[in-house]
Order: C-alpha cells, then sequence, then structure tokens
C-alpha cells in the first residue's frame, strides 16, 4: 500500500502491480509466513505453508485479504495516486 497525504488526511492508495511484481508479492508473503511457522527445518515450513495456501488458509492468505480489503474500502480515494 502506498500513502497519500491528500486534505489532511493519509489515505492508503493501492499502487499498480504488474504481473511479475505481483508474483514477486506472493512469494515474498510466502516465504514471511514461512518464516513465522514454529518448525525448525524450512523445507518443512514452507511445505505447511504451500498446503495451508491451497486450502485457502495461512498467514499468506491472510496477507492477501487484508491487502484486498484495505483496496477497496480506499477505492473511491484511488484517484490521488
Amino acid at each position: 500500500m502506498q500513502r497519500r497525504y491528500r486534505l489532511g488526511i493519509m489515505w492508503f492508495c493501492q499502487p499498480y502491480l504488474g504481473s511479475t511484481q505481483g508474483k514477486a508479492l506472493a512469494i515474498h508473503w510466502l516465504l514471511a509466513a514461512s518464516r513465522k511457522r514454529p518448525s525448525r527445518n524450512m523445507a518443512f515450513k514452507l511445505s505447511s505453508e504451500l498446503v495451508d495456501v491451497a486450502k485457502g488458509s495461512g498467514d499468506a492468505i491472510r496477507k492477501k485479504e487484508e491487502t484486498h480489503k484495505m483496496a477497496e474500502a480506499n477505492r473511491a480515494f484511488a484517484h490521488f495516486r
């Protein structure tokens, strides 16, 4: 999310992302969510996160939904970009 200061208020606007940027951001979210898991082995953490993503749960999916929800809430102010 990008922050824009306009009319005395801080607005959060979703930046335009290309396909490669979107994929890179998704991989970043997956790795960050995997690092938070309590296991020692990174391969096991990543595989567990990928299984959770396939099921539709997990921290990476939660982060994606949170970002989309914030973008929907501020859609009316997209012209501030």
